[in-house]
């Protein structure tokens, strides 16, 4: 019989990251939780943590936070359908943890799932992520689903195509006249300064391997935060990827242009999640391949 105690302790410190934060969490001393995790370890005969800056799950570590996650949703379906029921593992209140990439974030995916959420008592817990890397958070078991690029579905997952978004090169006109006067070209685009999420965001160098079909390195400003990200583009700092529906208000009023116009980058989104069937998050699946519909481009992205 798995004792659930150690169990969550692990879950807690893949989730977290770290011993201390997880010792946090559960409102315990970070003695108590590496005590938990090695007596797991013990128990199961193998490394479950990988211990560092972030701590990750082992293979088997994965295996067994994906059931810890799996056994609490189960359970807080269980006390939906029955009221007087009390989990050993927490509320009977749903908890969806989701990876998301910000940009999803900030433009469309709260619009299309708040409502499904209030009306059925769901707690959201977003992990942000790159679109390109989220599908690693349910490889390693700390989240029940994804938004993101990858339509391959992970193991034990299923995929569904949600749409694309579309992401347009722009900056303001000023930095538009200092720097592109004579052309967006490869001289230019070295430059001209450029502006970038997170080492993880390749938007920027694959519009620059499209329009000149080399790889060139421009002179970067990190800006990992969205809203920052396009206060940067509409302050003249330099020029970056950003999705059409945040922008399309800009544009209208003249404060961003774009560096070529017709030139979008589109970007195609799945959601993944276990292919355990669990009544209310089959239902979120299902309510957010419809509500993405209303959001995102359901043309095959370019």
């Amino acid at each position: 019989m798995l004792d659930y105690a150690l169990l969550d302790a692990l879950a807690a410190v893949v989730r977290h990251g770290s011993f201390d934060r997880a010792a946090g969490a559960l409102n315990v001393t970070p003695s108590a939780v590496s005590q938990r995790v090695k007596l797991l370890e013990e128990r199961v005969g193998t490394v479950l943590v990988k211990r560092g800056q972030p701590c990750v799950a082992t293979a088997s570590g994965a295996l067994l936070c994906r059931h810890t996650e799996r056994v609490q949703l189960l359970e807080a379906e269980l006390g939906g359908a029955m009221p007087t029921f009390t989990s050993a593992l927490g509320a009977a209140r749903p908890t969806l943890r989701v990876a998301v990439n910000d940009d999803s974030v900030g433009t469309w995916f709260i619009d299309a799932v708040a409502a499904f959420c209030v009306e059925r008592g769901i707690l959201l817990d977003l992990v942000i992520d790159d679109q390109d890397h989220t599908a690693q958070r349910m490889r390693d078991g700390s989240v029940q689903g994804a938004v993101t690029t990858q339509a391959e579905p992970v193991q034990g997952c299923r995929s569904t195509r949600l749409g694309r978004m579309r992401y347009l090169a722009v900056c303001s006109p000023a930095f538009f006249e200092r720097h592109f006067a004579q052309g967006v070209t490869r001289d230019t685009l070295r430059r001209a300064p450029c502006v970038e999420f997170n080492p993880k965001d390749q938007l920027q160098k694959r519009f620059i391997r499209r329009i000149t079909r080399a790889q060139i390195d421009a002179p970067l400003h990190w800006i990992p935060h969205v809203a920052g990200f396009l206060r940067c583009c509409l302050n003249g700092l330099g020029w970056g990827m950003c999705p059409e529906r945040m922008i399309a208000p800009h544009l209208a009023r003249g404060e961003l242009v774009e560096l070529t116009p017709g030139r979008a980058l589109d970007v195609e989104l799945y959601w993944q999640s276990w292919r355990l069937s669990i009544g209310w998050l089959d239902d979120f699946g299902a309510m957010l391949r419809v509500r993405a519909g209303e959001f995102l481009d359901q043309g095959r992205g370019t």
